[in-house]
C-alpha cells in the first residue's frame, strides 16, 4: 500500500497558508500540534525514571535478567542506529516474548522502519510467505526458531539475519543483571553495540538525531491475521493509530492506577496485533514488563504470587487452564486480567473472580490494533444477581475511549447500506467499527481493503445482538451459526452452557449435517484433570439438568484430549469441521 497520498497531504499542511474561517490570523503554523508516535513513550520513561525496573525475564536456563529503563532505552536506541547505519527499513521479528522482541519494537520504529512480527508457531511455508510478501530486508530471530527460516534463506540470501541468544554483552550489562552463559555476546547484542558506536562516531544527539515520521499516518507495523482459512493478511498500522490504541489501553485496563507501578506479565504473544499495543502502553506508565518465553502455568502462578503481578492479558482458554492448574489459589491482591480473543463465558469469569483475577473484558480484531470495545462495569451491576452480573460482564460492551461508538447493523443489505438493528438484545446483526483505532487497510491488497471498509465502516464478520443499554454481545462468527430446523443456534452460547458441567474444562461446537434438521450441533469437549465423562451422560445432562433449550442439545459429543487452537487461543472451528468429516478425534 502506498503512503503517497498521506505524504502529499502532510506536505500541503506545511505549505498552505490558512486564512478566513480555516484558521485565525496568527495560527498559520502548527505549533500546537506534533506527530503522534508511540516510540516516544520509551524516551520519556527513561528520562523520568531511568533506574526504574523496566524488564524482568527468566531465561531458558532459569536465570533472572532485569533491565532498567535507562538500559531498555539505550539498547533500543543502539538497535535503531544499527538499522540506520545499514539502511534497513522493513524488519521482521521471529521470537517469543523476550526482551529482544520488546527492544526491537522500539528500535525499529525509532529508526524510521516498519515492524513485521510473525507467529513462530506457523509452518515454514507460511513464515516464508509473510516475510516475502511484506518485503523485509532484515529479520531479528530468536535462535530457537532459526530453522523456520531455512526455506526463506534459500530464496532470499540477501536478507540480513540478526540472531538473538538472550545473552548480554559485558558493555551492556550491569553487575546485577549480567547473564554468564555461552558465547560472550550474541549477534543481537553485537548489533546494539555497533549501533551505539555508530551513534558516537556520528556525534549524533541520541533520540533527536533518529528519523521522525513525516506523518503520523505513516505505516509503523504490518501484523498479520491468523489466516486459518486462507493466506494471512497484513494489517497496516500507523503511528497515530498505535499511539491512540496504546493510550486507550492504559485507561481501559487500568495500567496507571497503582501507587507504585504496574507489573505486567507477558502471557499474550507480542507478535499478535503488536501485543495489542501493550508494549507501548506499559512503557507509557513506566511499568515493569515481565517477559515470558512460553506459557508455563506453574511459573505464571509463581510470578503472580512472588512478584505481585498486577496485570496480564490472556485469551479465555489460557485463563481456563490457569484456573484449573493445581497451583491455583486465591491471591491476596487483585490482578486485572484483560480477556479477549474468543467470547468468554460467565462461568469462567466467576471462576477467575474467586481467585481474585479480576476480568477486564475487551473485544477486537487484528484489524483494530487488538481491543476496541470493553464491557464497562456499571453501578447497576451491583443491584442484580451474581449470575446476571457475570452474564453482563461477558458482553463485548461499548466502543473504546479513543474510538467512535460501535454499531450493530443488519446483515444481507445492498453494498454500502448500513441499517442498525434494534437495541433489544434479540435482533442479530454484524458489529462494525470506525474511528482512530481501525487499521489503515490491508497491505498490498486494495480489493480486500475495499471489502473491509464497505459503506465506510470496518466490518468485523462477527454477529451480535445490541442490548438496550448500548452494549453488544457476540453470538457467533457468521460462518459458525448453526441453523437446525429453521432455528439459529449460536455455537458461542451453547459452548458457554456446556462448560457449566462440573467435569467439563473446555467446549468447541460446530454444525454437522443432519437428514431431518439440515444440520445439528456437535460438541467436542475436554475434561478437567482427574475427571472422566461419558458422551451419552453429557447429552443426558444437557437435556435434563442444564438450561440448554431442547433444539440446542448436541446430538453428538466427543471427549478429546485437547482442542485445536490458534496462537491466540481461539478454537479452530475449521479443524473441528475437518475432524467431523473424517471421523477423527484429533489431527
Amino acid at each position: 500500500m502506498s503512503d503517497a497520498a498521506s505524504r502529499l497531504w502532510n506536505l500541503l499542511g506545511h505549505l498552505r497558508s490558512f486564512t478566513g474561517s480555516e484558521s485565525p490570523v496568527g495560527y498559520e503554523h502548527s505549533n500546537h500540534l506534533h506527530n503522534l508516535s508511540p516510540t516516544f513513550f520509551l524516551e520519556r520513561a527513561a528520562a523520568i525514571e531511568p533506574d526504574a525496573k523496566a524488564i524482568h525475564h527468566v531465561t531458558a536456563n532459569g536465570k533472572t535478567l532485569t533491565r532498567s529503563y535507562a538500559d531498555f532505552a539505550q539498547r533500543a536506541r543502539g538497535l535503531a542506529y544499527y538499522l540506520v547505519k545499514h539502511r534497513l527499513k522493513r524488519v521482521g521479528i521471529l521470537a517469543t516474548n523476550t526482551p529482544a522482541f520488546l527492544e526491537s519494537i522500539f528500535g525499529i520504529i525509532a529508526a524510521g522502519g516498519v515492524v513485521v512480527p510473525v507467529n513462530y508457531r506457523l509452518k515454514p511455508d507460511d513464515v516464508t510467505y509473510i516475510f516475502d510478501f511484506a518485503q523485509v530486508d532484515s529479520i531479528i530471530v530468536d535462535a530457537e526458531y532459526l530453522s523456520l527460516l531455512d526455506d526463506f534463506r534459500k530464496s532470499h540470501p540477501n536478507v540480513r539475519l540478526v540472531v538473538d541468544l538472550v545473552r548480554m554483552a559485558p558493555r551492556l550489562a550491569r553487575k546485577d543483571t549480567e547473564i554468564k552463559e555461552g558465547p560472550e555476546c550474541g549477534e543481537f547484542d553485537q548489533a546494539v553495540l555497533e549501533g551505539l558506536d555508530y551513534e558516537q562516531a556520528q556525534s549524533a544527539k541520541g533520540w533527536d538525531a533518529l528519523p521522525k515520521p513525516t506523518s503520523e499516518d505513516d505505516m509503523l507495523a504490518i501484523p498479520f491475521t491468523s489466516g486459518t482459512t486462507s493466506r494471512p493478511k497484513g494489517c497496516v498500522y500507523t503511528h497515530r493509530g498505535a499511539y491512540l490504541a496504546a493510550v486507550a489501553n492504559v485507561v481501559e485496563s487500568g495500567l496507571s492506577y497503582h501507587k507504585d507501578r504496574c507489573r505486567y506479565l507477558w502471557t499474550l504473544p507480542m507478535f499478535h496485533a503488536m501485543g495489542w499495543t501493550f508494549p507501548w502502553s506499559v512503557t507509557a506508565v513506566r511499568g515493569t514488563h515481565y517477559c515470558l518465553r512460553k506459557i508455563d502455568y506453574p511459573l505464571i502462578w509463581k510470578l503472580l504470587k512472588e512478584e505481585k503481578i498486577t496485570h496480564f492479558n490472556a485469551a479465555p482458554t489460557v485463563n481456563t487452564l490457569l484456573c484449573a492448574a493445581k497451583e491455583a489459589e486465591r491471591l491476596s491482591e487483585p490482578v486485572r486480567v484483560t480477556v479477549a480473543a474468543s467470547p468468554p463465558t460467565a462461568h469462567l469469569f466467576r471462576q477467575m473472580s474467586e481467585l481474585n483475577l479480576q476480568p477486564v473484558h475487551v473485544y477486537g480484531l487484528t484489524e483494530t490494533y487488538g481491543p476496541i470495545t470493553k464491557g464497562y462495569h456499571l453501578p447497576i451491576w451491583e443491584e442484580v444477581s451474581e449470575q446476571e452480573r457475570f452474564a453482563r460482564m461477558a458482553r463485548q460492551g461499548h466502543g473504546f475511549l479513543t474510538s467512535l461508538p460501535i454499531r450493530v447493523i443488519k446483515p444481507d443489505q445492498p453494498e454500502g447500506v448500513l441499517i442498525d438493528v434494534a437495541k433489544d438484545g434479540k435482533e442479530v446483526g454484524e458489529i462494525v467499527f470506525s474511528g482512530n483505532i481501525c487499521a489503515k487497510g490491508y497491505y498490498k491488497d486494495p480489493e480486500a481493503t475495499r471489502k473491509l471498509f464497505e459503506g465506510g465502516v470496518l466490518h468485523s464478520g462477527d454477529l451480535a445482538v445490541w442490548h438496550p443499554d448500548g452494549s453488544a454481545q457476540i453470538q457467533d462468527r457468521s460462518k459458525d451459526i448453526i441453523i437446525s430446523g429453521g432455528e439459529n443456534i449460536s455455537s458461542v452460547a451453547l459452548e458457554s452452557m456446556l462448560v457449566q458441567h462440573p467435569d467439563v474444562l473446555e467446549a468447541g461446537v460446530i454444525a454437522v449435517p443432519d437428514e431431518q434438521w439440515g444440520e445439528t450441533p456437535k460438541a467436542y469437549l475436554t475434561v478437567k484433570e482427574g475427571r472422566t465423562l461419558e458422551p451419552q451422560a453429557m447429552i443426558q445432562w444437557a437435556k435434563s439438568q442444564s438450561a440448554i433449550s431442547k433444539f440446542m442439545v448436541p446430538r453428538e459429543v466427543e471427549v478429546v484430549d485437547e482442542l485445536p487452537k490458534t496462537s491466540t487461543g481461539k478454537i479452530q472451528k475449521n479443524v473441528l469441521r475437518e475432524w467431523a468429516k473424517q471421523g477423527k478425534k484429533s489431527a
